[in-house]
């Protein structure tokens, strides 16, 4: 038993990835549980954000807030972010995309404008990253994106007809929600709760392995996106491996804009971990379904490499067995 604990504790995210493919595929093709998986769905899709905020409220009970403020690396990123998306647009309005190709493109974008993740701090905390300093390129990222939705969709898509200031007051919620309000708590237990502060501190990596179960709830969705995609296999594969590449260039450029100011860790997670159940929220809301076939496919491949850093760190830092 403790060589199975152990074992879920080094493979984490993997696990929550297995976990959530298996039950999802358990209740979606056993029809004597069909009835059990419409009663949860949607529950889950109602917790979802409030597990998300809670994960994100034990992380901040760890941040020194007077430590956060933005650094070279965060603006770096932000501006190969918006390079990017305007390269792409630019791609699309010129090329004239349509069909298959507009959806390709789209799914790409929506991998590319969306904001860092939430749990980002979760996963660079656990690779013995900077804390805060990732905890505020979190905040930077996401007000980008709420800037850059709702001028770029109306652009690429003609059947997208989003007011600005609607579609940024209803991203920024979004990110009140799951972003400010946890933080705001954090800091309120931190001043002056500092029983309750002391106690979810003392327990080691809790927000990763709440990490690690909302990554299971994640994965089904992923899963049930791309199962239920509409399109041919081959042209699913195709968004697969794009996603895939996109992924690896995105955590290698993150990395490499990282190293010249020592925040190797932070501007690779920062770069490539994205909020990919944000870009599903926006392929569904402004683009379409089909789209969302692209962050559901990142999502698998960002956490893949999340495990094999862990891996990675916890080889590199762990100590040797001393010689008999």
């Amino acid at each position: 038993m403790r060589r199975v604990i152990q074992f879920l504790k080094d493979w984490t995210l993997p696990c929550a990835i297995c976990t959530g493919t298996v039950l999802y595929l358990t209740f979606a093709y056993i029809p004597a549980l069909d009835g059990a998986a419409r009663f949860f769905n949607p529950i889950f899709d109602t917790i979802f954000p409030f597990f998300m905020a809670m994960i994100l409220f034990t992380t901040f009970c760890r941040v020194e807030f007077h430590k956060m403020r933005p650094t070279a690396w965060h603006w770096l990123i932000t501006v190969f972010q918006v390079l990017i998306v305007a390269a792409i647009s630019a791609v699309i309005l010129s090329l004239g995309l349509k069909g298959n190709d507009l959806i390709l493109a789209e799914s790409i974008l929506t991998c590319v404008i969306a904001p860092g993740a939430a749990a980002a701090p979760v996963v660079t905390a656990k690779l013995g990253g900077d804390l805060e300093s990732m905890t505020t390129y979190t905040f930077v990222s996401n007000f980008i994106t709420a800037l850059m939705v709702p001028l770029v969709f109306p652009l690429i898509d003609k059947g997208v007809d989003i007011p600005f200031m609607q579609a940024f007051l209803m991203i920024l919620n979004k990110v009140c929600l799951v972003l400010i309000v946890p933080m705001i708590a954090a800091y309120i237990v931190k001043r002056w709760m500092h029983t309750l502060h002391s106690r979810i501190i003392s327990i080691e990596d809790l927000s990763f392995y709440m990490w690690g179960i909302s990554l299971s709830i994640v994965t089904g969705s992923t899963v049930k996106y791309i199962l239920h995609a509409g399109t041919t296999v081959s042209f699913v594969l195709v968004i697969a491996v794009i996603s895939l590449i996109l992924c690896l260039v995105q955590f290698a450029i993150g990395r490499w804009v990282g190293h010249f100011s020592d925040f190797t860790v932070e501007s690779g997670q920062g770069l490539g971990q994205k909020n990919t159940a944000f870009a599903v929220w926006i392929a569904y809301t402004y683009l379409t379904p089909l789209c969302a076939v692209g962050p559901g496919c990142y999502i698998l491949w960002q956490n893949a490499i999340n495990s094999l850093e862990i891996w990675h760190h916890r080889k590199k830092t762990q100590t040797p067995s001393p010689t008999p």
